[in-house]
């Protein structure tokens, strides 16, 4: 494939007759690329919640460490695939940053079929995860060097949402997977307290085909754009913005609810509505479904308004989740969830498109890696907030004020920043800084 040498995707004849073909052809290989990377990182929300079943002996706060674990790793490391894009070249990233999944999605596989592994072991694969988790960040921040202003929200939404499907595929995928000898890969079958044989490492072992495909496939037909390549102490001047941080902040309300309450889902309904459990997935396919819904509706109406709109709903939903779970209703604990996630989906696409339009290209596409680092860490601190709350108060309830008094404070820094009459110029001002 010949190399690129120019792009500008802002002039519409370039765009139109070269530039939309590249562009297209690099977003349908990120997505799938992505969604293998979420597959990776949260694997462990579903493996975690059978390890006892079939001969572990894990405490629950034990099983929410290993379900969090691959957040506090991915997270770390989206801050360095954040700059890898603009150091290394996109294609070239997305090739490393996915050959990498195989490892721990093999060693998952072999780890699981012995009752008798160290929870050291565990805890380390759990950390190795982590290489899925820091994918967002340089996926997010090559393709949002492919796209015209005006189609980055909806391109960014539909990498992001679709690459967010993974954290439903997962676990939806896996309670069938496991229960098939059919795609029994390598060893021997478990047997639970019921008389069921499952193939825990199905779970992971499934993947590694479809990991070495995508490998290929950005191998040799994905493009390194000129215009992308940045050193990092260029890039790295991105934290001396004060809309850095506020966009942080954003974020982490947004796509930190949204892929830290996956996390903990699963682990959530065990505890508090176990026959149930089957319906964990339900939560990250609504939020990743909406997310390019998000985008969209933000390159129409604004993301700061829909951001806004967004934040009070999510106030609502994390308020209705107390109220049922105190009484114990499952129908109503479930619609509440499900609108936190949808409004977290939607939330999440909504701040993304906010970036670009706040930042000049070269420091949009940094930004929004950098966002989406500190927003990953919700992987890791609200399962263990949720663990800290069962073991302290007896009840998961008191996680959801402290997320409550989170939105609103960022309801506010998002109103006075971006949808007063004053914001305009404030942007203005952001852009010519940049």
């Amino acid at each position: 494939m010949a190399r690129i040498t120019y792009w500008n995707p802002e002039d519409p004849k370039f765009w139109n007759e070269e530039g939309k073909k590249h562009a297209r052809r690099n977003l349908w290989i990120s997505v799938p690329s992505l969604m293998l990377a979420f597959i990776v990182w949260q694997i462990w929300s579903v493996v975690a919640v059978r390890l006892n079943d079939i001969g572990f002996h894990y405490t629950e706060e034990q099983l929410f460490t290993l379900a969090a674990i691959p957040g506090l790793v991915g997270a770390t490391l989206r801050f360095i695939y954040t700059f890898a894009v603009g150091s290394m070249g996109g294609k070239n990233w997305t090739v490393i940053s996915t050959g990498l999944l195989a490892i721990p999605a093999i060693g998952i596989g072999f780890a699981v079929q012995n009752p008798d592994t160290p929870f050291t072991i565990m805890l380390l694969l759990a950390a190795l995860c982590g290489l899925g988790g820091g994918s967002f960040s340089s996926s997010s921040a090559n393709i949002s060097f492919f796209f015209p202003k005006k189609e980055k929200g909806t391109a960014l939404g539909i990498n992001g949402g679709l690459g967010n499907m993974g954290v439903s595929v997962v676990q939806f995928v896996t309670p069938l997977i496991i229960t098939s000898g059919t795609f029994a890969l390598v060893g021997d079958k478990q047997v639970l307290a019921s008389g069921q044989h499952v193939w825990l490492q199905n779970a992971a072992f499934i993947w590694v085909i479809p990991i070495v495909i995508m490998t290929l496939l950005a191998l040799f037909k994905m493009d390194n754009l000129p215009n992308a390549k940045q050193s990092v102490t260029d890039q790295f001047v991105i934290v001396k913005r004060k809309h850095t941080w506020i966009m942080t902040v954003l974020y982490v309300a947004t796509f930190g609810s949204f892929i830290g309450y996956s996390a903990a889902f699963p682990l959530l309904l065990k505890s508090q509505f176990p026959e149930h459990l089957s319906l964990a997935f339900l939560g990250a396919l609504v939020a990743a479904a909406a997310r390019p819904v998000g985008g969209w509706i933000s390159d129409k109406l604004g993301g700061s308004r829909v951001t806004a709109y967004v934040l009070v709903v999510m106030g609502i939903g994390a308020t209705g989740v107390i109220y049922f779970l105190n009484d114990k209703h499952f129908a109503g604990f479930l619609i509440s969830f499900l609108i936190l996630f949808l409004a977290s989906g939607i939330g999440s696409g909504s701040t993304f498109q906010m970036i670009p339009n706040i930042f000049i290209p070269k420091e949009a596409a940094p930004v929004i890696g950098f966002a989406a680092a500190f927003a990953a860490y919700g992987s890791f601190f609200i399962p263990k907030l949720f663990g800290w709350s069962v073991k302290t108060t007896g009840t998961p309830v008191t996680a959801f004020y402290f997320f409550i008094g989170f939105y609103v404070i960022a309801l506010g820094l998002n109103w006075y920043f971006y949808q007063r009459k004053e914001s305009a110029s404030v942007r203005e001002m952001a852009k010519q800084v940049g």
